[in-house]
């Protein structure tokens, strides 16, 4: 007799609760929890092709170790032991910097991916640290540390209250929002058209969301920096710069006019490829609107002046007095959250603490350019990284030249991955550890809450239980952890989960403004619940959080006492769900509402959130002030005649979802789009094949002429190039597409940040045969 459950989609950032149809153990159906708090039934194709993912035979069911050059199954106990008896040996001999780390984008879709990590890396004492991040989103964490002393502290669009909204280099429509967790973002964008609101795309396609927008930009690609530019420039120079209350928590307004003065729209004009009316236009029309936020993604941090362009689109909300205010963009505050202390000065953000040992990258937020993995792993000396751990991670698909990765991957003296599949970057291992399927597997989003447009806190256990054979993601991360710190054999795995617990509420009750001060650690963590390690954290993180039940102690406390905002102590309350009022946050009250917990919209969290060095807005730091000048220099520049940008499909997420069959065809094509202009100057025809070239070598991609981009830019997906000998991805394999990647050599960088420049970079066209 089929059954249901719930479960949280992990397969983008939009975070959906699904309910799904179980027959036996294997999931036969999907669709959307229509009770579910934050989603209200929405479900996108991803979403409804859970049970596919799930139950694809591609994925491993057992630990692979290799044996005389092959990888064999194996026993996880065998699999732990090889760890063991490699990685200390191997530290002992080089040293800690002889390891480096890589993590994946889905780190951030399971429990497992964010509690486990630091810890590993405590245990390696590495600072060869890469992640997806120095691909997408970097450059919006090094602004936000820079600007308010946290690189979490992040303003999303309160999109469901906002009369105005800019959109720059984000498609939500197919993507599902990135750094703005918000399920059904069409149906959202909808909404603020339908109450009056305006919605303006920039973007040098004409997107699906572009097609929602009451106004379209198309500018040249990588002039995102220069644009926003010229918006705060106009705003300051006609006078329309009203921060308001937020001037008294800012530093910076008085240099920024000096700073922007040689970007007019008359001078950006030109490099963007847009009217200057119509910059100045827009800049009056931001002004103007009751409340506004203007939200820019991947397009704008995946070019050469990345970490400015996502700095002036926080000065831009802070000179309209949009940050931090209802209807512009807010800071979230999520139930995992650290309560919020009293504000005042913080420690602030730097840039550069070390740098890597081959090209002098400075490091961001404890991470290096994963485009330098690769001359880290070949270059001879002392810290050459002779060990990685790939934990849900395929560089040589998502990283820039992934042909050079790939033969560096070979020369490593020891690799593990943490991987469902055998893909293009496992193969490369000695072992493979692979988790069981989502279903198999208890989710809270630790990280997308974050981001979330509206508080709330949702938890979905094991919708089945784990096959035999298989192990529990966590406790593959938390046997890993013991065997590379020369433990296994002789620990239990639960003891990472209670050293963690312990770690964590020493330091709460060590805390003069905590309500736990001077509490007994040991008898707190005696009362938590959960039937696991994991869950026993979760408890943990949600009854210290900012809603928590505090374990009983000053429990009428919330979130607004330690913010010190002019929020009432009602309004920050825990919300409802089923109209049950729920006054404490705990594990055992999440488990009591399987829908999720409301807690009702963002609210001002001003001075609180800021952790910098001033405990004020740094609207103007010297990183910044001194990569301005460079941006200034490039309007001088003659531009590239064809230039090159990305795209994601609706039923896409980088490369790990290309082998499953109900997501593949359609549109989800590897082409290379085409504007018909371009097309017929170059002697290209639909359907035909062409070869692209640039800093990193050419490809053959077929060609797919649209008027859907405009002249002078072309498009490739990311995430293709699965035709690598050694991996097993029989669909993905099947039509395996181009790795655009490749077209890069990894020189090209956003200095602030040391993210890859994936968007923007010159091309040059030649028909095939």
């Amino acid at each position: 007799m089929p059954r249901t459950a719930l479960r949280i989609c992990p397969l983008c950032e939009a975070t959906c609760g699904l309910t799904l149809t179980i027959a036996g153990a294997a999931v036969t159906g999907a669709r959307g929890d229509r009770e579910d708090v934050f989603s209200r039934g929405f479900i996108c194709p991803k979403g409804a092709a859970f049970g596919a993912l799930d139950s694809d035979p591609d994925r491993l069911r057992t630990p692979l170790v290799r044996r005389g050059g092959r990888l064999q199954e194996a026993t996880w106990e065998e699999a732990f032991d090889t760890i063991a008896a490699a990685v200390p040996a191997l530290v002992r001999e080089y040293g800690p910097q002889a390891v480096g780390v890589v993590l994946g984008n889905p780190n951030v879709h399971t429990m497992a991916g964010a509690l486990y990590p630091p810890l590993l890396l405590k245990a390696l004492g590495t600072s060869n640290i890469f992640t997806a991040s120095t691909l997408d989103q970097m450059p919006k964490h090094v602004s936000s540390g820079l600007l308010f002393g946290d690189p979490f502290a992040i303003p999303v669009p309160d999109l469901d209250r906002t009369d105005f909204l800019l959109l720059l280099g984000a498609n939500p429509v197919e993507s599902n929002g990135s750094l703005c967790t918000a399920p059904d973002f069409p149906g959202r964008l909808k909404a603020l058209r339908a109450r009056g609101g305006t919605l303006v795309v920039v973007d040098p396609r004409r997107t699906r969301t572009a097609k929602l927008a009451d106004r379209h930009l198309a500018p040249r690609p990588g002039s995102d920096a220069l644009l926003l530019a010229a918006l705060a420039h106009t705003l300051i120079e006609e006078k329309l710069a009203a921060p308001g209350t937020l001037e008294e928590h800012t530093d910076g307004l008085g240099e920024l006019a000096a700073a922007l003065g040689s970007f007019t729209p008359e001078a950006v004009a030109p490099a963007c490829d847009l009217p200057a009316a119509e910059i100045r236009t827009l800049a009056r029309d931001l002004a103007a609107a009751p409340t506004a936020a203007v939200y820019a993604r991947i397009g704008s941090c995946t070019v050469e002046y990345g970490t400015l362009a996502s700095w002036l689109v926080d000065v831009l909300n802070i000179l309209t007095g949009n940050l931090d205010r209802p209807g512009g963009a807010l800071f979230p505050l999520s139930a995992t959250a650290p309560a919020p202390r009293p504000a005042g000065p913080g420690k602030g953000f730097a840039l550069g603490r070390w740098a890597s040992r081959v090209s002098g990258h400075p490091e961001a937020k404890g991470e290096l350019p994963i485009a330098a993995l690769a001359e880290e792993i070949e270059t001879p000396g002392d810290g050459r990284i002779r060990v990685l751990l790939a934990i849900a991670a395929n560089p040589v698909l998502s990283a820039p030249d992934g042909d050079r990765l790939d033969r560096a991957l070979a020369g490593l003296d020891f690799m593990v991955s943490v991987d469902p599949y055998l893909n293009e970057t496992s193969r490369h291992a000695h072992v493979v550890l692979p988790p069981p399927p989502p279903s198999q597997s208890a989710h809270f989003d630790f990280a997308f809450n974050g981001f979330a447009v509206r508080n709330q806190a949702r938890y979905s256990r094991a919708a089945i239980a784990l096959e035999e054979g298989r192990m529990d993601e966590c406790e593959i991360h938390a046997r890993l952890i013991l065997a590379v710190s020369g433990l296994h054999g002789s620990a239990d795995p639960t003891g990472v989960d209670e050293l963690a617990i312990g770690s964590a509420l020493a330091k709460e009750t060590a805390a003069a403004h905590s309500p736990l001060h001077g509490q007994d650690p040991a008898r707190l963590a005696g009362l938590l619940t959960g039937e696991s390690g994991p869950e026993r954290r979760l408890d943990l993180m949600l009854r210290i959080g900012p809603y928590g039940d505090r374990f009983g102690v000053a429990a009428a406390e919330t979130a607004a006492a330690a913010d010190t905002t002019a929020t009432t102590a009602a309004d920050t309350a825990v919300g409802t769900a089923a109209g049950t009022a729920v006054d404490g946050l705990s594990l055992e009250r999440l488990r009591a509402h399987p829908h999720g917990i409301d807690l009702g919209p963002l609210r001002p969290r001003l001075p609180g959130v800021l952790k910098t060095r001033s405990g004020r807005i740094e609207l103007l730091p010297d990183p910044i002030a001194a990569e301005l000048p460079r941006l200034r220099a490039t309007l001088a520049d003659r531009p590239a005649a064809l230039v090159l940008v990305g795209r994601r499909h609706l039923r896409s997420n980088n490369s790990w979802l290309h082998n499953v069959p109900a997501l593949t065809g359609g549109s989800n094509r590897c082409t290379l789009q085409v504007h018909p202009q371009d097309a017929d100057r170059l002697g290209l025809t639909d359907g035909g094949r062409a070869r692209i070239t640039a800093d990193g070598g050419s490809l053959e991609v077929p060609v797919e002429v649209t008027d859907t981009l405009r002249t002078g830019v072309v498009s490739l997906p990311h995430g293709w190039g699965h035709d690598r000998a050694g991996a097993r991805l029989s669909v993905a394999s099947a039509t395996p597409g181009a790795n655009v990647n490749q077209l890069l050599d990894g020189t090209r960088l956003d200095p602030l940040s040391g993210t890859a420049v994936l968007n923007g970079f010159p091309v040059a066209l030649t028909p095939l045969p």
